[in-house]
């Protein structure tokens, strides 16, 4: 029986009452790399985790041994959306640990002069957002058009696609995409 380590290390965070922040800042790793192990983005190795257990603190046994029972949960707490984005861009995901999760819907801010980087982005699925602050350039198969509060849009996301920020404040986005991007 395979152990699902970053489900059970976010039940173990919530039990305690921790944040992603609070429990990255305690074992002196970052805050991407609880979102990441959380996420199983990544598989961290026995010392990584015993590093990010003894934040809680806990020891490796008790973690695999612990009888954590599976939450079915409707409501995230602002805390609880993991940041897929960058360095620049802020990228929430809600509901990251909901079970056979077929959309993925994000809270996106994109800090002026920022963007979805320098490749155009192209992947299965489609997607649709809507802009509610700021200004937002949308490039898609060669098409630029430039976005404001209130304007949306929707497209198949295999078509190349670029997101930036062409304004002189924060831009924010909700939006959400299928197949889920975690």
């Amino acid at each position: 029986m395979s152990i699902d380590v970053g489900s059970r290390l976010k039940e173990v965070r919530l039990q305690k009452n921790l944040s992603q922040r609070e429990l990255a800042k305690r074992a002196g790793v970052t805050n991407s790399t609880i979102s990441l192990i959380e996420q199983n983005r990544v598989s961290p190795s026995v010392s990584s985790l015993i590093k990010v257990l003894d934040g809680l603190p806990m020891l490796l046994q008790e973690f695999f041994s612990l009888n954590v029972p599976e939450k079915k949960q409707v409501f995230y707490p602002a805390d609880e959306h993991p940041d897929l984005g960058t360095a620049d861009v802020n990228i929430r995901l809600v509901g990251h640990n909901h079970p056979n999760r077929t959309l993925s819907v994000l809270h996106e801010t994109y800090p002026p002069g920022s963007d979805s980087g320098p490749e155009m982005l192209s992947h299965d699925g489609q997607e649709g957002g809507m802009v509610i602050k700021g200004e937002l350039e949308l490039t898609v198969d060669g098409e630029t058009k430039t976005l404001s509060p209130g304007d949306g849009y929707f497209f198949d996301s295999s078509l190349p696609h670029r997101f930036r920020n062409v304004g002189e404040e924060e831009c924010e986005i909700v939006s959400a995409n299928n197949p889920p991007s975690l």
